[in-house]
């Protein structure tokens, strides 16, 4: 009896996530709802009892259906506030597969080579996106800085973290928490395409901007 409630738990949270008419944000929490019923209840059956794996399945489902980040009303009109912000300005803007949003800034107006000052055109768009996160208050920023290959590490690595301090600076003074906002700078780690070219250089030199709202807390049931 008992692995037939872990079996059907899992199917049924599987076989949601696979509907046709579901968003991809759905299909993940039902898939993560599958994953979370599993495991609830296969510690509820290991502590012998099918009233156990029975509590086990619902609160594992509850648990696996909200983990990590969600994707709101809030979200979606952020992303379409700063479409519409950067248009035309090689900034792209999408969802992540993890519910993050995720602004992209190439070089050509976000740093000049070398420097970690943020340029004039920058400006106008982080006014935006400032304003924007004062709609989703929950939310956290993690800002990271690339570079080119060009220099060595001990040049690049402290560049890239400089350029997503400025960018931090440069929120905080918008009235953004820097609480809310954390930094890294991965140097030329995280090419996207070679550095073979001045134009690919340009490319890799970047800020990527992710803004994420954490899912709920799920309160243990007793």
């Amino acid at each position: 009896m008992r692995n037939k409630i872990i079996l059907g738990s899992v199917l049924v949270a599987f076989t949601l996530g696979g509907c046709a008419n579901m968003s991809e944000t759905q299909k993940g929490t039902a898939k993560g709802a599958g994953i979370g019923a599993g495991i609830g209840a296969v510690v509820g059956a290991i502590a012998g009892n099918t009233r156990g794996a029975v509590i086990g399945a619902a609160v594992g489902a509850a648990a696996g259906g909200v983990a990590g980040n969600v994707w709101t009303k809030r979200q979606e009109e952020q992303k379409r506030q700063m479409e519409e912000a950067t248009a035309g300005t090689g900034v792209a803007v999408t969802q992540t597969a993890d519910n993050r949003l995720k602004l992209d800034i190439p070089s050509d107006i976000s740093f000049a080579v070398g420097r970690a000052d943020i340029q004039p055109n920058f400006r106008t768009i982080l006014n935006t996106f400032a304003t924007s996160l004062a709609s989703t208050p929950n939310s956290n920023v993690t800002i990271i800085g690339h570079t080119d290959s060009t220099g060595t590490d001990a040049v690049n690595n402290p560049l890239s973290l400089n350029r997503a301090a400025s960018v931090r600076d440069y929120l905080a003074s918008r009235s953004v928490a820097s609480s809310r906002i954390a930094i890294e700078g991965r140097g030329s780690r995280e090419p996207l395409v070679a550095n073979d070219t001045a134009a690919n250089k340009a490319k890799n030199r970047r800020v990527e901007i992710f803004v994420a709202e954490p899912a709920p807390a799920v309160t243990p049931v007793k």
